[in-house]
């Protein structure tokens, strides 16, 4: 991309970039990324959601790994919420605030196992994040803070048909996931974290995988969810939903 200076700007593409052109999916600059806003129309895929599904790339996210035996006194001190409520497999949605109060930024705080814990912040946010999130671990001796944003990618499902079609592709008991709560199994053959934290309005679910497990796993739901009206969806019916 060529700004209106004439320099050469470089965006980042996420492990589904290929799979978007290949659908013909106009893609835009979002926060330094080269995102699918539509693939048909923004009101189609919009009316997909509220009616049978859509598949969204959300793989521009970033996720931290925060573990050890501080991990849970770290993350106290890290967000104003009362990260010591979460039961194992829950997630919290949360801030990231400055000692003056100032929110930093937004973030899910996901507590997978004992001493196990993983942050999804925003994609503009990652590097500024990660700074921040690593320079107060300083802090706390037995713990480590590790960027996984490079190798983790994030596909959401959304709609009222998501859990009939993701249930064609695994043998996981999906309507036992109580909402903001998340599961390990595997889809497609693929290992997934298995989250519910749908942001639509609808039922829906989150899956992170390998990044080069991806394209397969997006292919593998499309095909599945096709019978049942599941379209892709970009960023421009994520933002009326």
């Amino acid at each position: 991309m060529t700004t209106s200076d004439g320099a050469v700007t470089h965006l980042n593409r996420t492990p589904l970039y290929e799979e978007h052109k290949a659908l013909g999916a106009r893609l835009i600059d979002f926060g330094g990324w080269e995102m699918p806003v539509q693939y048909t129309s923004i009101l189609q895929e919009h009316q997909a959601v509220r009616t049978n599904a859509g598949l969204f790339d959300v793989s521009h996210m970033g996720e931290f790994k925060v573990e050890g035996t501080d991990a849970l006194a770290f993350l106290q001190y890290l967000v104003p919420n009362d990260v010591s409520k979460l039961t194992l497999q829950q997630a919290l949605y949360t801030q990231l605030c400055t000692p003056a109060g100032m929110v930093i930024d937004d973030l899910l705080v996901y507590y997978l196992s004992d001493e196990h814990y993983m942050l999804v912040v925003n994609a503009s946010n990652i590097a500024k994040d990660l700074a921040w999130v690593q320079e107060q671990a300083q802090a706390f001796p037995n713990v480590t803070v590790v960027d996984l944003s490079n190798t983790t990618a994030l596909l959401a499902l959304q709609g009222p048909k998501a859990l009939s079609i993701l249930g064609l592709l695994t043998i996981e008991t999906l309507a036992e996931i109580k909402y903001y709560h998340s599961i390990s199994g595997k889809v497609a053959e693929i290992d997934c974290i298995i989250s519910r934290t749908g942001y639509t309005g609808e039922d829906g679910f989150e899956l992170y995988c390998p990044s080069g497990d991806a394209a397969d796993l997006w292919k593998a739901l499309l095909t599945a969810g096709q019978p049942l009206g599941l379209l892709p969806a970009g960023l421009g019916a994520r933002d009326t939903l």
